[in-house]
């Protein structure tokens, strides 16, 4: 038996659908949209209840944060936020930045003070030293001003890079790896400053296993889920680094996400971060296609080109990075790419390729034209995430081959000063994420956080594609600004889409899920810099009311 018809009533409701752009009501019934219209179009499907508490408030599709990581979860229940950002935890409260490393040793020396276990690693995250002032790397010798003899790891809010003391470089024997992201001092001895994931993996396995998919805690899907909740996400993407393929951590995500109170729809990728080869991401893959639930699904799968650009690891084309003209790390090398990305593409799986910088999205590009041409696939919906120096000629060959992308438009809110005066120059930094020459070109766009890399907002993200500014107010690029309808549809019905959920979310259309976010004010009516202070009432998710914050 179908069950109760509600109606909710809003002094407006965007659609983002062309059929019925705005209305007043929409009807719900069993997590599914009934009708979209006015009191009488949803009364004309029988008796229903009348929900009125956001009568005053503005109704969009569910917001939908496409690339994030669930670590944010794990990292904010297992380890110390430390970073420079200001950040709400899941409980709400707002954790205000540390920005330079004196007030960085002294926040870590008042943690391990309140350590009773000596033996027990001190790990902390979201640490950014191209956001400190003083700019200054962070490095055993700071650290070592914490502790000497407890292992101390911190990681990077890129997540490509971390930082960590003596006692952790002795406990994981860093004298005898040679990894090329392993810095060293003039004296060959390591700094403690550890790039990309060889170098990392090593003291993460050492001192902090659970950031590698080892903690079943649930604990890590509730937060993950609530920071975004309370900024208005009704679907946030766990970017391909969990291990979904174990029993015990699948059991775990499972239990958390079928909850009633479960607050947001998690749509997973397959992990092709840390399983090494073709065959085995492929079998993990298949064994995971149908094992989800109503807010858990799986869907592509993640692979990692090169790193980040604010760590100097992402791949550049020349002239590579500013004054030095080096270049970055792969984490996965052409060689490779060529083979890894046609198994995979033969597979019938959908990619979903890390490429920071150029030179990165440049090969991807060529290894789907390989794939391509061997075995044509349609609607494979392969995506670059974040793909912030693509240039009109790479999107155009993207659109020959059908990728699609979604842009990390929060780094020039964030890091598009640093940019500009210390890794790409005023050229570069002005043409980073073009999401108005990708629409214009026909590439589906989307935009992102990348939580823990910034924190998890989406109406930020859709005020930073719309107006391209600077944390100083600096406007970079303003013809790459999109509107702010189109900004709304890069986080809506475009995020979506890359997500194989078109058909269910990413607009308010009769059929889709009952998914809503609730806002103060209308985005589209607005001041388009006023965009990121509207206040968020809530969310619907399947029907189901969550307040805010």
């Amino acid at each position: 038996m179908p069950g109760p018809i509600t109606v909710f009533s809003a002094k407006k409701i965007i659609t983002m659908d062309a059929s019925v752009e705005e209305a007043t009501h929409v009807a719900v019934r069993d997590g599914i949209i009934l009708e979209v219209g006015n009191l009488d179009d949803c009364g004309a499907w029988g008796p229903y209840t009348l929900d009125n508490r956001f009568a005053d408030s503005i109704l969009i599709p569910g917001l939908i944060e496409s690339h994030a990581h669930l670590l944010d979860g794990l990292l904010w229940a297992k380890a110390h936020y430390v970073g420079p950002i200001d950040r709400y935890d899941p409980a709400g409260t707002l954790q205000k930045g540390l920005t330079n490393n004196a007030a960085l040793v002294n926040r870590l020396r008042e943690i391990e003070s309140r350590m009773t276990d000596p033996t027990k690693p001190l790990v902390g995250w979201g640490v950014d030293p191209s956001l400190n002032d003083p700019i200054a790397p962070i490095t055993r010798l700071e650290l070592d001003q914490v502790s000497k003899t407890r292992p101390i790891f911190l990681l990077h809010a890129s997540c490509h890079v971390a930082s960590v003391n003596s006692a952790t470089l002795d406990v994981a024997n860093y004298a005898a790896i040679k990894a090329p992201g392993v810095l060293r001092d003039a004296s060959g001895a390591p700094t403690g400053e550890l790039r990309e994931m060889a170098a990392m993996l090593v003291a993460v396995r050492a001192v902090a296993a659970d950031m590698i998919g080892g903690s079943t805690d649930a604990a890590q899907f509730y937060n993950f889920a609530r920071v975004a909740q309370a900024r208005g996400a009704t679907t946030i993407v766990d970017g391909g680094g969990s291990t979904y393929f174990d029993p015990a951590f699948l059991s775990a995500a499972l239990a958390a996400t079928a909850a009633e109170d479960f607050p947001a729809r998690i749509v997973a990728h397959n992990n092709g971060i840390t399983v090494p080869g073709a065959d085995d991401m492929i079998r993990f893959a298949k064994a995971l296609e149908g094992k989800g639930n109503d807010k858990l699904a799986f869907q592509g799968i993640k692979i990692i080109l090169d790193g980040s650009n604010q760590g100097f690891t992402g791949r550049l084309r020349p002239p590579g990075y500013l004054g030095s003209g080096e270049n970055g790390l792969w984490n996965r090398a052409p060689d490779e790419l060529r083979t890894l990305v046609p198994a995979l593409h033969n597979a019938g799986l959908q990619i979903v390729a890390h490429c920071n910088a150029d030179q990165a999205a440049e090969m991807f590009i060529e290894a789907v034209a390989l794939a391509q041409a061997a075995k044509p696939r349609f609607d494979h919906r392969h995506f670059i995430v974040h793909g912030q120096l693509l240039d009109e000629s790479l999107l155009r060959r993207m659109v020959s081959l059908g990728i699609h992308a979604t842009l990390f438009s929060n780094h020039l809110y964030y890091w598009g000063e640093f940019h500009r005066a210390h890794t790409f120059g005023a050229f570069r930094t002005a043409a980073l994420n073009p999401a108005a020459t990708a629409l214009r070109l026909g590439v589906v766009v989307s935009a992102h956080s990348d939580t823990p890399v910034s924190p998890v907002d989406p109406l930020l993200t859709l005020w930073c594609a719309a107006n391209r500014v600077s944390a100083t107010g600096r406007v970079f690029g303003p013809r790459e600004r999109v509107s702010a309808y189109d900004a709304l549809k890069m986080m809506t019905f475009n995020a979506a889409y890359l997500l194989h959920r078109d058909h269910e979310i990413g607009s308010i259309r009769v059929g889709k899920r009952a998914d809503f976010t609730i806002l103060a004010r209308d985005p589209l009516a607005v001041d388009s810099m006023a965009i990121r202070d509207i206040p968020v009432h809530g969310t619907i998710v399947g029907g189901r009311v969550f307040a805010a914050g």
